[in-house]
């Protein structure tokens, strides 16, 4: 190997290690999902140090104007902190990749590449997005994931409201409500129903004709036949689904056009009964650069609200994915620890547990509580809101109608030192202070006595129900 090839193999490890960490930077100010759309398919070009200039590729000309519009500057401006000698950052449409084409073909035939392999697909009467087909039943469910059904969405207070709506959608009697908007925040299950109601439709509808994309995909596809002058068709073909099912419907802002042709596409299939479905992660009304009109299309049927999964929904959530691993053991306090500690998100949660198993599989070990807290540790860092012993006290003073200063008061009648222990005990599982810290908190008490009262309120929670519903009901507030 040449020097020159050498140098040149380590100026691109440079890059790339360079990007890995401006990469992550952007993932956590940016948040997951809109890292995962937008940042994450940039693809590392050429970096021409004569003139400072560093490509940056997208698969897709939509998406590099969407990030050149919108993370231009911050991509800039990470790369010459990264490396002094990058003057120009330039985002473009990769060389190798293109849009798929969308042809109409006589006789209703649609064919389009159905990926960047060049592999073909032909599907009689169906509509193809980003190499994703949906056509007739009778042609199979391509594009909807076979895992997600209403079997397997896991159902809880958090919840039930947009699952028995979703259902309601998919029956075979005309509902009373559309379209259904499923506003969630990520990871909450979303697009999980949205899978299931294909499913389920396509199950008591055996020809009805199903369309699934995400927003962005949407305007990429009407995009594309904007400029091949194929707009009649785009139209015909779009309005002839009997149920219209749209991811992300927060990322069809801009291109007032394509706003506008999802608007008449509403209008068109309501006035014939068909069915919509949207998903966002916030309520219409907060949607950002969409037009007043669409927005009393997509709120004018019912806005279901998906609630972040409480403890009792995590828990179920857990032990459900666990009936799929019956060989392995996961002790209960493992199970306990994911549920109360991953909170933000249920992808999160059932992510943990995939990565804990998996790892304990690979390597031999059991599952355990250390194994968790050990190899989790970027998931429990990120999800763990930091309870202080004054808020305990606070909440458990407010919920048993003590005063504040019986946490520290030397008084021994039962009215007060039950509150005491349960704010102890509450201490203890939900902060990460030792015994002697948090009897300092409790008037200066002994660690002995914290252990004590965590000791029995353990005990109490397994003897006495209204103990461990109390309980119970002060770790949600605490918290929620």
């Amino acid at each position: 190997m040449t020097k020159e090839k050498m140098e040149e193999d380590q100026e691109a490890l440079d890059l790339a290690a360079d990007w890995a960490d401006i990469s992550q930077g952007l993932r956590k100010d940016l948040g997951h999902q809109l890292h995962g759309q937008w940042i994450k398919p940039i693809q590392l070009g050429t970096f021409c140090k004569e003139t400072g200039t560093l490509d940056l590729f997208l698969p897709t000309e939509f998406s590099a104007n969407w990030v050149t519009d919108r993370f231009a500057d911050r991509l800039s401006l990470a790369w010459k902190i990264a490396r002094p000698d990058v003057k120009h950052v330039r985002i473009l449409v990769h060389p190798g990749r293109r849009l798929p084409e969308l042809r109409l073909g006589n006789g209703g035939d649609l064919r389009l590449p159905a990926n960047d392999r060049d592999q073909h697909a032909q599907v009689s009467g169906g509509l193809s997005l980003g190499g994703e087909e949906f056509g007739a039943i009778g042609q199979g469910t391509v594009g909807i994931d076979p895992s997600l059904t209403f079997a397997t969405f896991v159902t809880g207070t958090a919840n039930v409201l947009a699952c028995n709506a979703a259902q309601r959608m998919a029956s075979t009697e005309k509902p009373q409500f559309s379209p259904l908007y499923l506003k969630a925040a990520t990871g909450q299950g979303k697009t999980h129903l949205l899978h299931a109601i294909g499913h389920a439709y396509l199950s008591n509808h055996p020809r009805a004709r199903i369309f699934y994309c995400s927003a962005e995909r949407f305007m990429v596809e009407f995009v594309q036949a904007l400029r091949q002058n194929q707009m009649i068709e785009f139209k015909a073909r779009l309005r002839g689904f009997d149920l219209l099912l749209v991811d992300d419907i927060q990322f069809i802002i801009g291109k007032a056009s394509a706003q506008e042709e999802l608007l008449y596409t509403i209008d068109a299939l309501l006035a014939e009964g068909k069915r919509l479905v949207f998903a966002a992660d916030r309520a219409p009304q907060a949607l950002d650069g969409v037009e007043p009109r669409l927005l009393s299309r997509l709120s004018m049927g019912l806005v279901a609200d998906m609630s972040p999964a409480d403890i009792e929904l995590r828990r179920k959530i857990l032990e459900s994915k666990l009936n799929k691993y019956a060989s392995l053991d996961v002790p209960e306090d493992v199970v306990e620890f994911l549920a109360r500690t991953i909170t933000r998100n249920v992808r999160e949660l059932v992510g943990g547990l995939n990565k804990l198993i998996a790892y304990a599989q690979l390597t031999g070990q059991e599952v355990s509580l250390q194994l968790a807290e050990e190899q989790l540790t970027d998931i429990l860092s990120a999800n763990r809101r930091r309870i202080t012993i004054d808020e305990i006290q606070r909440t458990v003073c407010q919920f048993y109608r003590v005063d504040r200063t019986e946490m520290s008061s030397k008084r021994r009648a039962r009215a007060v030192v039950r509150p005491r222990q349960v704010a102890m005990y509450l201490a203890k599982v939900l902060t990460p202070r030792s015994y002697p810290e948090i009897g300092r908190k409790f008037g200066g008490r002994d660690h002995s006595t914290v252990i004590h009262a965590v000791r029995l309120i353990e005990d109490l929670r397994q003897r006495d129900a209204d103990m461990d519903g109390d309980v119970r009901s002060l770790l949600r507030q605490l918290e929620s």
